[in-house]
């Protein structure tokens, strides 16, 4: 095998868990290494030449776990529900089991706490047990009967949203060449954000190499590998309906690329934000008071994006702002007018 360990996507996991639950009967289409991990590390399934083999998955619960629950609490007939709340009158009996559909996110995510929180005025005289289930809502890889079922219940009704699961969290990734203005920018958008009274978190480029990539250097893959982390941190605080705003150089298109994927996979579509601050080289050679430029330019500096080192100008940025044009106020407004009406 290529690879001996790695990490799975929510979107890969959510396949696995359903591979390991017996919902679905085909191997999950995971990538071929001997052993495979959730998005914070933990073995989750190993490969040999007899097949996958799916250990625990932390977080979602096996239907076999579930029946257990339900049988514990004395429920002799358990009926299922699958999705939002009916909206039609439906009568419900005093003990439902609710089944969320989440694949393609995680069971912590908020969009399933917000799902599960639709559910809080059917709770008043009523038993609920909700659980997230890896299938998705519109097209489930498994039927909803066999999957009420598998849970150990009956099937009473469905009502799933055509629409993707959305937190509410925002990413705002500021790309451009070194001294384009990125980090003023986004430090002004934070301090607006902050006065609109929201909360947010700022990955400042100095301060992530210094802790979060400590010990990486400026080869294409350790610029990858700083990317992705920041990609990484920011999903993970939009997955909970925060806002995070971060500003690398993020000089190749296809680990941008990762960064969005990443996101939107925790947070649903859209909530990713590229602004590509499109300000010159010469503009930005011009500027340059740490004479970082001067030093790549006598080759004192390897690999110095702009000089010596590619930088891929994005072509789906939301966003491009030119300073030339725009002082760092003006253009932290542009980006907050886009947050807002967006």
């Amino acid at each position: 095998m290529a690879q001996t360990r790695a990490r799975l996507t929510d979107t890969e996991l959510a396949a696995l868990a359903r591979y390991g639950f017996d919902l679905v009967a085909d191997e999950p289409a995971v990538p071929p290494a001997a052993e495979l991990e959730d998005a914070e590390g933990v073995l989750v399934a190993t490969r040999d030449d007899a097949g996958l083999t799916v250990r625990e998955i932390p977080r979602w619960r096996s239907p076999s776990a579930v029946r257990a629950e339900l049988a514990q609490r004395g429920w002799s007939a358990p009926r299922a529900w699958v999705g939002a709340p009916p909206a039609d009158g439906t009568e419900l009996p005093g003990q439902l089991l609710v089944l969320l559909p989440a694949a393609g996110t995680s069971p912590d995510s908020a969009a399933l706490s917000l799902g599960a929180a639709a559910w809080a005025g059917w709770a008043e005289g009523r038993e609920l047990v909700v659980i997230p289930v890896p299938l998705t809502a519109t097209a489930p890889e498994a039927g909803w009967a066999e999957v009420a079922a598998a849970y150990g219940a009956e099937l009473l009704g469905s009502r799933t949203d055509p629409a993707p699961l959305r937190t509410g969290g925002r990413v705002v990734m500021f790309t451009g060449l070194s001294g384009a203005g990125k980090s003023t920018i986004a430090g002004r958008l934070v301090e607006l954000l902050l006065e609109a009274g929201r909360t947010v978190t700022l990955l400042d480029g100095d301060e992530v190499r210094t802790h979060l990539s400590a010990g990486l250097g400026f080869s294409q893959a350790d610029r990858d590998t700083n990317v992705r982390r920041i990609g990484w941190v920011a999903a993970q605080i939009a997955k909970h309906g925060g806002l995070a705003v971060c500003a690398p150089i993020a000089p190749y298109a296809a680990t941008r690329a990762d960064a969005r994927r990443l996101v939107e996979e925790q947070a649903g579509p859209g909530s990713f934000v590229l602004v590509h601050v499109a300000t010159p080289l010469a503009e930005c050679e011009a500027r340059d008071r740490k004479g970082l430029y001067a030093k790549a330019r006598r080759g004192e500096i390897a690999a110095f994006t702009g000089i010596s080192d590619p930088y891929e100008e994005p072509t789906d940025a939301e966003l491009t702002i030119d300073t030339r044009d725009l002082s760092p106020e003006e253009s932290a407004r542009q980006v907050l007018a886009h947050l807002i009406g967006g």
